[in-house]
């Protein structure tokens, strides 16, 4: 099975396709992990475009679709989601949501990714790679767990402990989709993961327009 993989949840987005099969793994064929800021409207259709040129592959030949459900900030993660939700539904493929926390490092650990506002999501998991607690959001100094830590090194002096630092991948996805994608109608609707309100909120007041 041929799967378009994506994911917004982070500054860095990651487009990519790989090969599939039950019981026989993955096999990643290209990827584009683009920083991308606040930009991931302007550039994930052109890392699609670019992983599949990179597989040597089209559109065409997607049989399914994989992507990040958060955390993330709000505008970030709705691109990813509804870009994978657009894809599926023009071509009639299943398409599988996963948490991007679950889609980084592996083994025993304790995610940590920038969440803004000096708070970091976090999940934690066991050595089987299975989630034990989170996802959630929290001031790194507050998360009180003792690692080890991968995800962004960037709040290793917050934790007071060293952070690996990894990514979302490709391969990662599949990993946690890999249930899913034994049987597609498993697979629920695409909610992002949303773990707080957003910074925008509508005015408490109209203002008098003066002439």
């Amino acid at each position: 099975m041929l799967v378009l993989a994506l994911d917004t949840a982070t500054p860095t987005l990651v487009a990519g396709l790989a090969r599939w099969t039950p019981g026989g793994g993955t096999e990643v064929l290209a990827e584009r992990a683009v920083p991308s800021g606040t930009k991931h409207a302007e550039l994930l259709t052109p890392a699609i475009r670019g992983a599949l040129a990179d597989a040597g592959v089209a559109l065409a030949d997607v049989e399914a679709v994989v992507t990040g459900l958060g955390p993330g900030p709000f505008t970030g993660l709705r691109v990813g989601v509804v870009t994978a939700a657009a894809i599926a539904d023009a071509r009639g493929l299943p398409v599988v949501g996963v948490c991007s926390l679950d889609a980084v490092g592996s083994g025993a650990r304790t995610v940590v990714t920038d969440a803004r506002r000096k708070e970091v999501y976090w999940a934690a998991y066991a050595a089987d790679g299975s989630r034990t607690d989170g996802p959630a959001v929290v001031r790194p100094e507050e998360l009180g767990l003792p690692g080890p830590f991968t995800g962004d090194p960037a709040f290793a002096a917050r934790l007071g402990a060293d952070v690996v630092p990894a990514d979302v991948t490709t391969a990662g996805l599949l990993r946690a989709a890999t249930p899913q994608l034994a049987d597609p109608s498993s697979a629920g609707p695409l909610v992002p993961l949303y773990l707080r309100r957003p910074d925008a909120v509508p005015p408490t007041s109209i203002k008098a327009v003066t002439q």
